[in-house]
């Protein structure tokens, strides 16, 4: 028999089974995402660019009113695309996966594999065993089989990175099951983050962000209360990391060393993700959250004296339960003077587990609705007039790929500015164009709330090419055998860009 008259069936079971990982949530979902499937490639399968994996697996997140019924919806739709798919596999993990353990096996019988927060390195072996038994596996580990930084890893960006220095939470928020999914807090050694941060950069990385659910409180767990500043500081000193972020801190652990030593490590950006949740002290002492308005704006202060261009973010929930129109008040009240830059709001939303459900005085939606909707306008408002001010001012964006919905069409390109906020910058006719990667200079045209239009002063636009560019053109090369981008003079040529891109 020739190789052209081998079985297909022999042929399809010799290629590479290729996978697809969906991730929902949050930037520690994201970061497990990118250990999911580095541990599947280690195993040999190959990522899926046809949209029909013979594997899917989905990160789920737990923390949203609808996590449920988007992960039972997404299964619903898979359910018929297994129907089609000879030996396609479906995976769920992450922490709906951690929480709901066998309850989805018995809401979607069609899933291979379920696995939580704590043993993602054994999707693979998992994976294996539902194929070979012909039977769903259910793994759901109760405290940290490895840490996740120790996995393989394949990024979504060649030119940042993310890297977790602690996994798990100490806190017991009333509104937040996450304690309860991903255990108690454990902290990696230093230097095991330094080394992988090193790691990073040698790969062509210059950028990376800190993970943690708690991230200031680093340190706790082998008694070093300083041990983030001292962390801060020492990535600093990494050779080519240019842009270090970090989140989310916490206000009740955030002390002045930390500001001190963002103050003084150029790398660590102007940016600070700093969670409110309420501005009402009888709210947050409800949520017990250990810390009250007037703290926190201490916080803000002190940040801003230090560092007076610092960007500020935040997170608010609106009706939590027993949340009077006087409390509301008081939390638009110190949105109004914090001027954050942006903030991620939030309806309260019941989750099963958490003290808070079971609150009484929970309130009607449309209560909820309506003062969800006055904070948004207000915060609208405040981003914008924020924004407003940095018209003139010159910014340094790094360039990245698919932050821009319309940048084809526009001949705009997108990127971050080192306080994060989303750059849409002009390429003027016959410029060379950057990569991904690369750090552009450019002027602040226009703002929006949401975004910054900015334009190069002069006929041509001001390009540093970074290390970071060059691992982009190599991992595209590597993909797709042909050049991606012209030299830095003539004309552009645009191979391997994305042509689908997220709304702005």
């Amino acid at each position: 028999m020739t190789l052209l008259e081998v079985d297909p069936a022999l042929r399809e079971e010799s290629a590479p089974r290729t996978y697809e990982v969906r991730t929902f949530g949050c930037q520690m979902n994201v970061h497990d995402s990118e250990r999911l499937s580095g541990s599947l490639e280690a195993a040999g399968y190959v990522r899926s660019t046809d949209g029909d994996a013979d594997i899917v697996v989905i990160n789920t997140c737990a923390v949203r009113e609808n996590a449920d019924n988007k992960l039972y919806g997404t299964l619903g739709h898979l359910a018929d695309a297994k129907r089609h798919h000879a030996g396609m596999q479906i995976a769920v993990g992450g922490c709906l996966a951690q929480k709901d353990k066998n309850v989805i096996l018995e809401k979607a019988p069609w899933v291979d594999v379920v696995f939580g927060t704590h043993n993602m390195g054994s999707l693979p072996t998992l994976l294996e065993r539902a194929r070979h038994n012909g039977e769903a596996q259910l793994e759901i580990l109760e405290s940290l089989e490895v840490f996740p930084s120790t996995l393989p890893s394949r990024r979504e960006s060649t030119h940042s990175g993310w890297v977790s220095i602690s996994v798990g939470c100490n806190n017991t928020c009333t509104f937040c099951i996450v304690p309860s999914l991903r255990g108690k807090e454990k902290d990696r050694r230093p230097g095991d983050i330094l080394a992988e941060i090193e790691a990073l950069v040698a790969d062509g990385a210059i950028e990376v962000t800190l993970l943690g659910q708690n991230v200031n409180s680093y340190g706790v767990e082998f008694g070093d209360r300083l041990a983030f500043g001292k962390l801060l500081r020492a990535a600093g000193q990494i050779e080519g990391l240019e842009r270090i972020r970090f989140t989310s801190p916490h206000p009740a652990a955030f002390t002045d060393d930390v500001i001190d030593a963002m103050a003084e490590t150029p790398s660590v950006m102007p940016q600070l993700h700093m969670p409110l949740q309420s501005g009402s002290d009888r709210m947050l002492k409800a949520m017990r959250r250990s810390y009250r308005s007037e703290r926190f704006l201490g916080i803000l202060d002190r940040v801003r004296e230090r560092i007076p261009h610092a960007a500020i973010s935040t997170d608010i929930i609106v009706g939590f339960p027993g949340e009077t129109e006087e409390d509301f008040a008081d939390t638009l009240r110190v949105v109004e003077q914090a001027r954050f830059a942006s903030a991620f709001t939030f309806q309260y939303s019941i989750r099963p587990g958490t003290p808070a459900a079971t609150m009484p005085d929970q309130l009607p939606k449309a209560v909820v609705q309506e003062r969800y909707e006055r904070l948004i306008a207000l915060q609208e408002r405040i981003s914008g007039e924020e924004a407003q001010k940095l018209v003139g001012s010159p910014i340094e964006v790094l360039v990245a790929t698919g932050e821009g919905r319309r940048d084809e069409e526009t001949r705009r390109m997108s990127g971050r500015a080192e306080d994060n906020r989303l750059v849409h910058f002009d390429v003027p006719e016959g410029s060379a164009v950057p990569r991904p990667g690369d750090v552009v200079s450019v002027v602040v045209t226009r703002a929006t709330p949401h975004f910054l239009i900015a334009a190069p002063e002069g006929a041509a636009l001001p390009i540093r090419r970074t290390r970071a560019g060059d691992a982009w053109d190599r991992a595209e090369a590597e993909s797709c055998a042909v050049p991606t981008h012209a030299p830095t003079t003539g004309r552009a040529v645009h191979l391997g860009l994305p042509g689908l891109r997220p709304p702005v």
